[in-house]
């Protein structure tokens, strides 16, 4: 039966959020839609309560002044009122604008300013505190509505109201106009914007992509056209809402097929809640996956000789068979019952620990992934697939189908999207998906389309198979003094496959050879570093330890020998600190900001080549 209403769902022609939400709505109303995890214990939402909330929260909005095409800005982590206001905010014909969580004031500043946003939801305390460092500096703000007033019970301020008192207004708004929000939501066209999504900056400040209500709602069907997603299915939501990546599983595609988005209690209770929930689909950005990979090796690296051989004779055997399906040749039927045997001595009991037990299919995206991360979870049966887009395309490009899964490559065009390698090797892409350009940005916006195409930056090739392959990005790619194009995210990847190697930036413009900065895996190198009996009481003790130097080099060196004379790395220093977000050097997704790093860390390089 669920099945059969999924393919219901995904005929239907609606091409705005508020037309597709009350079409679920109206199919699967006292049904489960999200739930939260508080004191212990999982709190249900029905669709039908999610629809209310919404309606509340715009029909106070509306009353409050909020006009159509108004932008309104939402920070805090992943939560139901997150995608409440969301949803109330895009319902009532104005533009959703997420703020990342970690950002600091100024850069909250920004977005409100740049976005002109009228009102400005925020979790917490912490949150609001970044208001007030600059609320003198953004008169167009109507209202601030705090949802965890935890700490803030004698806090006062006229600009500042709750959640729950903006639903009590709401309510009342829709008891006396009930025609009001509904009135609206009709008004909302597929051209009309539905989203701004505020690219992480790794080369700037960041700028407003503006993504329509046709932009979204053709996106969340051709991922299903893709990969089925069925109303049966269950998420777990945990990365950032203002990225496209979790807003497409969290908000999108659910409202499209109806399925239970569970929320994490905290961002650092993911792998506990994970463990909890089992969800059917599953997702996430490279290093948490590359997370996962590494605790099971540190794990293994402790057990018995016997759970040893057992666990490694297993992995062998996946990885023969991932390695066939991988390039869609058959597997042999002696192989195929090894497997099964494999599965259910090993990796049945391993998945289920983890939490992965029930997903059909998992997704990896918003950065490149190491092949031997993939092809490790392929080969253990989770069935772990690498797709490729940006925000300005809506999220995604290309994704593989589930089992035609083609390692190093990205997989083919989504149905509907054309994609042609220009002369100089960048990755050009027409879809539905392509956005209307950048908020208040016509420059960047022309830099960016031209004549339909959108310009993604990224280099690549399209093998035989129509599979994409993608080999850096067009700004990173290191000339050499002696005039050699190299590909630094091609060599980054084989050095982030060491399990010591948490990331790595390949240097080398204009220079007479290649360097490379270098981050450890901190729970990797510190396990090493305790069998070894090395002594350290820092993170910079750590890496500067000799014994760990050593080992570094032993990973540069296997990936050395991978590569031409060329591309190897004849010198590299290990990175004292962590990189963190706070301080500009990574992107909220865990992307290396290189511009910034090769700043902060200038005199490590140019020590390298004196």
């Amino acid at each position: 039966m669920e099945e059969e209403e999924a393919v219901e769902i995904k005929g239907v022609e609606l091409n705005t959020v508020p037309g597709i939400l009350k079409n679920t709505v109206s199919k699967y109303g006292d049904r489960v839609s999200m739930r939260k995890k508080e004191y212990g214990l999982w709190h249900d939402i029905s669709w039908n309560e999610y629809y209310k909330r919404a309606g509340y929260v715009g029909s106070a909005l509306i009353s409050m002044g909020l006009e159509k095409g108004d932008c309104v800005s939402i920070i805090g982590d992943n939560c139901p009122e997150w995608i409440i206001a969301d949803m109330g905010i895009q319902c009532s014909g104005a533009v959703s604008v997420g703020v990342y969580a970690t950002n600091a004031w100024p850069q909250v500043e920004y977005v409100i300013n740049n976005s002109e946003s009228k009102f400005f939801f925020v979790e917490n305390e912490e949150q609001l505190d970044k208001w007030l460092m600059f609320k003198e500096n953004v008169p167009q703000l109507i209202k601030v509505i705090v949802w965890d007033t935890e700490g803030l019970r004698t806090f006062k301020d006229p600009m500042v109201m709750t959640f729950s008192d903006l639903l009590e207004l709401g309510s009342k708004v829709a008891a006396e106009h009930p025609e009001l929000f509904e009135k609206r939501a009709e008004a909302v066209g597929p051209e009309d914007l539905s989203v701004l999504i505020y690219t992480s900056g790794t080369t700037g400040p960041p700028k407003g992509a503006m993504l329509s209500h046709r932009n979204v709602t053709w996106m969340a069907n051709a991922v299903s056209k893709t990969n089925e997603v069925y109303p049966s299915d269950e998420v777990l939501s945990f990365l950032p809402l203002c990225h496209i990546f979790e807003r497409l599983f969290s908000v999108f595609v659910h409202i499209t097929y109806g399925y239970i988005v569970n929320f994490v209690e905290k961002p650092d209770t993911v792998t506990d809640n994970m463990g909890e929930i089992s969800p059917t689909v599953g997702y996430a950005v490279p290093r948490i996956w590359e997370k996962y990979y590494s605790a099971i090796l540190i794990r293994m690296s402790d057990a018995t000789w016997f759970k040893k051989a057992v666990f490694f004779t297993a992995l062998k055997i996946g990885q023969k068979r991932a390695a066939l399906l991988m390039d869609f040749k058959a597997v042999p039927s002696y192989l195929e019952l090894l497997f099964k045997l494999a599965y259910f001595a090993v990796f049945r009991k391993l998945k289920e620990r983890m939490g992965f037990d029930r997903f059909r299919v998992a997704y990896s995206g918003a950065a490149p992934i190491s092949p031997d991360v993939l092809r490790f979870f392929q080969s253990i049966g989770v069935n772990l697939i690498e797709g490729y887009g940006q925000t300005e395309g809506t999220g995604v490009t290309t994704m593989s189908r589930i089992g035609k899964v083609k390692f190093g490559t990205v997989g083919p065009p989504l149905p509907g999207t054309e994609i042609k390698i220009a002369e100089d090797g960048e990755i050009l892409v027409k879809s539905p998906g392509v956005f209307k350009g950048y908020f208040k940005n016509e420059k960047a916006t022309a830099e960016t389309v031209k004549d339909g195409w959108l310009y993604s930056g990224d280099v690549g090739a399209i093998d035989n198979d129509g599979f994409l392959k993608i080999t850096d990005r067009k700004k990173d790619i290191i000339v050499t003094a002696g005039g050699k194009n190299i590909t630094p995210q091609y060599i980054e990847n084989k050095l982030k496959s060491s399990i010591y190697i948490n990331d790595a930036v390949v240097i080398g413009d204009r220079r007479k050879f290649l360097s490379c900065l270098i981050m450890i895996d901190e729970d990797n190198v510190v396990k090493y570093a305790q069998d070894k009996k090395i002594q350290f009481s820092t993170y910079k003790d750590l890496t500067q330890a000799l014994e760990i130097q050593e080992l570094i080099q032993g990973e540069v060196d296997k990936v050395n020998e991978t590569l031409s004379r060329v591309e190897s790395i004849r010198k590299f220093r290990v990175l004292p600190k962590k990189l963190y977000e706070e301080d500009g050097e990574v992107t909220p997704t865990m992307k290396v900001k290189r511009k910034s790093v090769n700043e902060a860390f200038k005199d490590l390089i140019d020590a390298m080549y004196r």
